[in-house]
C-alpha cells in the first residue's frame, strides 16, 4: 500500500521519472489485461503514389509471445516473436533466427505482465533514456513522453497517455537511413473488458505514413495451444 501511494504521489510530480510511469503502467493493469489476442490484420503498404495490399493472421500469447502467419496460411510463411527471439518462416522451415525485444510487445502489452523492473532494463537496453521525461499532448489528450526533451522529435522516445496509462507512440532515427524518423502510432484504442486494445497501428517515415494495420475479427483471452509459439512446431501448429 505504501509503495502504491508512493508512486500515486510521484505521477502527481512535473514530471515522473521513466521507471515511475513503467511502475504505474504496470499497476494499473495488472491482473485486469487480457492473456491471448487473436485478429486479422489488414496491411496497407504505401510506396509514392502506389499501395499495396497484404492479410495476416495473428496470435499473441502475453507476455511476449507473438505469431504471424502470412496469408495464405498454407504458403507456410510467417514470423513468430518468443523468448527476446525472431524467427522468419519460409515454406513452414525457419529461414532465419535471431535475438530481438520488440519494442512493441514490450511497450503496448508486457508492461502489464512483467515486473518494472524487467520492463525497465529492457527499455534501456533497447535505448531509451528512462531518466528524460517530458509532457505533451497527442491527439488531443496529455501525454508523457520517456526518452527526449521538450522539442525533441529524433532521439529514441516513447509516449504513454496520462490518464489511461497505455503507449501510443514510439520516435526513432530510422534503422537504415538515421537521417529520416521513424513515427509509429497505436491509434483507435477500444475498451477490452477492464483494458484496452489499439485497433489500429500506423508506421510513418518523415510524417508520411508507408504502412498501416488494420485488425478485424479480434478476440481476447482465446485458449491458444503452446505448439503456436514453438518454431519447431510451425507446420503442426498451423494445421
Amino acid at each position: 500500500m505504501l509503495q502504491h501511494l508512493v508512486l500515486a504521489s510521484a505521477l502527481l510530480t512535473s514530471p515522473p521519472n521513466g521507471r515511475q510511469i513503467v511502475q504505474a503502467m504496470h499497476d494499473r493493469y495488472a491482473g485486469k489485461w487480457y492473456h491471448t489476442l487473436t485478429f486479422v490484420q489488414k496491411n496497407t503498404a504505401t510506396r509514392g503514389d502506389s499501395t499495396a495490399h497484404s492479410v495476416w493472421r495473428e496470435y499473441a500469447a502475453l507476455p511476449g509471445k507473438l505469431r504471424i502467419e502470412f496469408v495464405p496460411a498454407d504458403s507456410g510463411n510467417g514470423i513468430l516473436f518468443a523468448n527476446d527471439s525472431q524467427f522468419v518462416l519460409a515454406a513452414d522451415t525457419i529461414a532465419s533466427a535471431s535475438a530481438f525485444i520488440h519494442p512493441l510487445m514490450v511497450l503496448g502489452f508486457d508492461v502489464y505482465f512483467d515486473p518494472a523492473e524487467r520492463t525497465a532494463a529492457r527499455l534501456e537496453q533497447l535505448k531509451f533514456d528512462l531518466a528524460t521525461v517530458h509532457e505533451d499532448t497527442w491527439q488531443g489528450r496529455p501525454v508523457y513522453v520517456v526518452g527526449a526533451k521538450a522539442g525533441d522529435l529524433r532521439t529514441r522516445q516513447f509516449w504513454v497517455d496520462r490518464e489511461r496509462l497505455v503507449f501510443v507512440r514510439l520516435l526513432e532515427p530510422g534503422q537504415r537511413d538515421t537521417s529520416r524518423t521513424s513515427d509509429i502510432r497505436f491509434n483507435k484504442y477500444q475498451p477490452a473488458g477492464s483494458a484496452w486494445l489499439s485497433a489500429e497501428v500506423a508506421f510513418l517515415v518523415d510524417g508520411r505514413e508507408r504502412w498501416l494495420e488494420e485488425y478485424t475479427e479480434i478476440k481476447t483471452d482465446r485458449p491458444l495451444a503452446d505448439a503456436l509459439f514453438d518454431p519447431r512446431q510451425w507446420k503442426k501448429a498451423r494445421s
